[in-house]
This record gives structure tokens, C-alpha cells and sequence, in this order.
């Protein structure tokens, strides 16, 4: 029997704003951490046979990360958009999509990538399985189908480490496992022809916007910027003591030392 996979992803914003975030396909990309598990799932699915279904949560100008999905070989692809839904924290957000995958069920996996490069937080995919009674393997980098389930390895803290894993399951995909594919030309044509991408509300999956958005969030993202880089080199002279005095002295002036 053939896999029914989900991969959640994401639209990142590039760069820093430096205020309120406002997502568009001018300002956004793929999550490059949610191209592994895309690229675990297409694998599967020319192995196996996998159905693949990709699942993301944005504005409407965001749509062309599940595009970009099905012209690589995703079957079809499902965006949660609703402006209720705008200031989701990671925890709204989980429950915008743990509402989306129980609408798709039955499947077997839900893969996501490890973190996104905009939140950095990595609670989406663990928080999403929660929310779902699903087990979880995080940091995977090597999938292997064994009866009816799986087995995964991931290497953490020096260890190599291996699970048996029932089905359905989530697992979220190390940005080591592979080096995923590039978008075929021949596909991109395609996937925008093709009416393939659904958009689903907040009344489609039952949820209120009481749950999402800034109501439904805990935390709240006031603002992005860019970070300070700017560095000043400088070589100290004297002897080896000299030099560790000279670097006393200045982390006591910084306030690092007392």
C-alpha cells in the first residue's frame, strides 16, 4: 500500500523589514528548511508510489511555494488563508494546520522541515504533532519503510540513533538528509495551468479567530531587523602578559569583566 504524505511549508520572508511583516510573493521564498522534507517525499513517491500533498498557511500572494511544490511532483496543494489568521504566533499557527491535516486525514506522514529561516523558533512541526496525538522523530535523516510503519535515524549529540515508528506519524527532516532538486522548467508551466492549489478558510476547517491570529496567540513578533555585523579588528602588541592585561582591561571596560 502506497504512503499518503503531507509536507508542510512555508513562505519566509527574505530579508528584514524592519517592522511589521507583510508577506508577498516579492518579499517571500520556499523555506530552504522545507525543501529536505520535499525532497524525502518525492523520493518516496518515485520509489514507493507516495501520494504527496503539500499544506501551507499564508496569504494568497503566497500560493506560489505550493506551485513551486507541484511543479516538482507534489499531486496537489492545500493554502489555510484567512485574515483572521495574520499575527499567528507558532502556536495559532500549529492550530491552523493540526485543523488542515485532521480535513486531509486519513494520511500516514506529515513531514516539515527542522525550523523556517525567518521564525527560527523549530515549535511548528513538534507543537502540530502534539496538538495531534501523532509520534514524532525530529532532525531525520534517513527513512526506511518496514512493514507497516518506519524506520528513521537521525544523529544527535554524537549519537546515532534509530526508531521504529508506527503510522501515522510526523517526523521533521535534518537540512543534511539530501540535496534537493531543482525546479524542473518542463513542470512550472503546469503547475500554474493546472487548477491544483486549493485555499481553505478559518469556517472551512471550524475553527474560530478566536484561535488564530493575535487573539489566538500567546507570544507576538513586534518587529524584525536587521543584526549590528559591524566588527573592529585589532592587534595587540607586547609580551603574552602585556596582551592578556591589554584584554582584561577592555572587557572590564565593555563591562564583560569585574
Amino acid at each position: 500500500m502506497s504512503l499518503k504524505i503531507i509536507v508542510c511549508v512555508k513562505a519566509v520572508v527574505v530579508g528584514a523589514p524592519g517592522g511589521r511583516v507583510i508577506r508577498s510573493s516579492n518579499s517571500c521564498e520556499l523555506n530552504p528548511f522545507d525543501r529536505p522534507p520535499l525532497e524525502a517525499a518525492l523520493r518516496m513517491k518515485e520509489e514507493k508510489g507516495a501520494s504527496l500533498t503539500v499544506l501551507s498557511m499564508g496569504p494568497p500572494s503566497c500560493a506560489f511555494v505550493l506551485h513551486e511544490a507541484i511543479a516538482m511532483g507534489a499531486a496537489r496543494g492545500i493554502l489555510v488563508s484567512d485574515p483572521a489568521l495574520a499575527g499567528s504566533d507558532t502556536l495559532a499557527t500549529s492550530a491552523a494546520l493540526g485543523a488542515a491535516l485532521q480535513k486531509l486525514a486519513p494520511f500516514d506522514l506529515v513531514l516539515f522541515g527542522t525550523r523556517s529561516a525567518d521564525g527560527d523558533t523549530g515549535h511548528v512541526g513538534p507543537q502540530t504533532a502534539v496538538l495531534l496525538d501523532l509520534p514524532l522523530v525530529g532532525s531525520v535523516d534517513l527513512i526506511e519503510k518496514k512493514g507497516a510503519g518506519l524506520v528513521v535515524e537521525r544523529t544527535l549529540d554524537g549519537f546515532r540513533e534509530s526508531f521504529e515508528v508506527r503510522l501515522p506519524a510526523a517526523l521533521t527532516i535534518h537540512p543534511g538528509f539530501s540535496e534537493p532538486r531543482d525546479v524542473p522548467l518542463a513542470g512550472i508551466q503546469g503547475a500554474f495551468e493546472r487548477e491544483q492549489v486549493e485555499t481553505w478558510s478559518l469556517s472551512d476547517l471550524g475553527l474560530s479567530a478566536e484561535q488564530v491570529g493575535e487573539k489566538g496567540s500567546p507570544t507576538r513578533v513586534t518587529a524584525i531587523s536587521k543584526a549590528d555585523r559591524r566588527r573592529k579588528c585589532e592587534f595587540l602588541s607586547g609580551s603574552e602578559e602585556e596582551q592578556a592585561e591589554q584584554v582584561a582591561q577592555r572587557l572590564t571596560e565593555w563591562g564583560l569583566l569585574e
